[in-house]
C-alpha cells in the first residue's frame, strides 16, 4: 500500500455510529446507516466546517457496510499527495467513501478522474459518499459537470455541537476509557482549549495516555502542566 492509493483499513474502534453524539444531525446519522446498509440508496454529500465529525461518520457508515458484507473503501484525499492518482486507483469497492473533496478542488485532472469515476459507480452500483468543509456549489471546481453531479447527491449540513453538547461527550468518551473528568476540570479546560470536538477528542487521547504513565487522575494542576509541557 503507498500513500497514492486509497486507504483499505480496520476502521477505528471509536469512529462508529454509537460513539457519535447526534444532537441535531439525528437525520445525517439515518441517512448514513441507510446508504451503508442499502444498496441503491441515495448518495449522500456531508458538508461541515473542521472538527464537526465528517470523517468520523464516513468510517463509521463504511465500518456499517462492512459488517453488512460489502467491500468498502475509504478515500482521505487531505492524506495523500496524486489526488488524480488516488481517485483512478479507486476500483472494486460496492461501497466508497471519499472524504475531503476540497483538497482536490481546483485540480482539473483530479476533477476530471472524480467526473469519471461518480459515472462509472453509477453504471456498476457502487454506492458513493461525499464529504468536504463547502457545499458542491461553493466548492473552487474547473468542471461544471462535476458541480452538476455532486449537486444532484442528497446534501447534509453538519450542525456543530453548542458547548453543553461538547462536554457530555468529552464526559462519555472520558467513561469509554475509564476516567472521570469533573466539571471543574471541564470549566478549566473550556475556557483554555480549542472547543474544535475533534481538538478536544485528540486531547482526551494524550491525557489518557499522560495519566496512566503518571499513575494520577486528570485535575486541573494535571491539565494545566500537561498542556504546558505539551506546548
Amino acid at each position: 500500500m503507498t500513500a497514492q492509493l486509497p486507504l483499505s483499513l480496520r476502521w477505528p474502534r471509536r469512529q462508529r455510529f454509537e460513539h457519535f453524539h447526534a444532537g441535531t444531525n439525528a437525520a445525517v446519522v439515518a441517512a448514513l446507516g441507510t446508504l451503508a446498509m442499502q444498496p441503491g440508496a441515495p448518495w449522500l454529500y456531508v458538508s461541515g466546517i473542521s472538527g464537526s465529525g465528517k470523517s468520523h461518520l464516513l468510517m463509521a457508515a463504511c465500518q456499517a457496510a462492512s459488517e453488512a458484507g460489502r467491500a468498502v473503501q475509504y478515500l482521505p484525499l487531505k492524506t495523500v499527495r496524486d489526488h488524480a492518482a488516488a481517485i483512478r486507483g479507486v476500483a472494486g469497492s460496492e461501497f466508497l467513501a471519499l472524504d475531503d473533496l476540497d483538497a482536490m478542488a481546483g485540480e482539473r485532472d483530479a476533477e476530471h478522474a472524480l467526473f469519471d469515476l461518480y459515472n462509472r459507480a453509477r453504471a456498476e452500483g457502487t454506492a458513493l459518499l461525499f464529504a468536504a468543509e463547502s457545499v458542491p456549489a461553493q466548492l473552487p471546481l474547473t468542471l461544471p459537470d462535476l458541480r452538476s453531479r455532486l449537486g444532484a447527491c442528497t446534501q447534509f449540513a453538519l450542525k456543530p455541537l453548542d458547548d453543553a453538547e461538547r462536554r457530555e461527550v468529552l464526559k462519555n468518551q472520558a467513561k469509554l476509557r475509564g476516567i472521570e473528568l469533573d466539571d471543574t476540570v471541564l470549566d478549566w479546560l473550556f475556557a483554555r482549549y480549542a472547543r474544535d470536538i475533534g481538538a478536544l477528542l485528540d486531547l482526551l487521547d494524550r491525557l489518557d495516555q499522560a495519566s496512566l504513565a503518571a499513575q494520577r487522575r486528570i485535575t486541573v494542576p494535571f491539565l494545566r502542566a500537561f498542556l504546558r509541557e505539551a506546548s
